[in-house]
């Protein structure tokens, strides 16, 4: 899903790794950001998500360094520490 020019929540089962629909997913919410009028749009990735760091990189998201992503928890916000990947879907506008 796409909320505002963030890609949350993006993953695939096990037995779907390799078939390309995340592949797809990823691109469609890259489309989702375009339409939107965002010249990037950004996603998290918990650091030791190795295989999905990978992945976004082979898509060519560029990992922009370490954060705590405040995820929602049943007593507030919890900081998971994640890693900002970016990816670039348009010039940036000249002004």
């Amino acid at each position: 899903m796409v909320v505002g020019d963030e890609v949350e929540q993006l993953y695939v089962g096990a037995d779907s790794r390799g078939t390309g629909v995340a592949g797809a997913f990823l691109a469609h919410a890259e489309r989702v950001g375009r339409e939107a009028g965002f010249e990037r749009v950004w996603l998290a990735v918990a650091t030791g998500n190795a295989r999905a760091r990978r992945f976004y990189e082979r898509q060519g998201w560029v990992d922009e360094g370490a954060f705590d992503y405040p995820a929602a928890g049943p007593d507030g916000p919890i900081a998971v520490p994640c890693h900002r990947y970016v990816k670039q879907l348009a010039a940036p506008a000249k002004g």
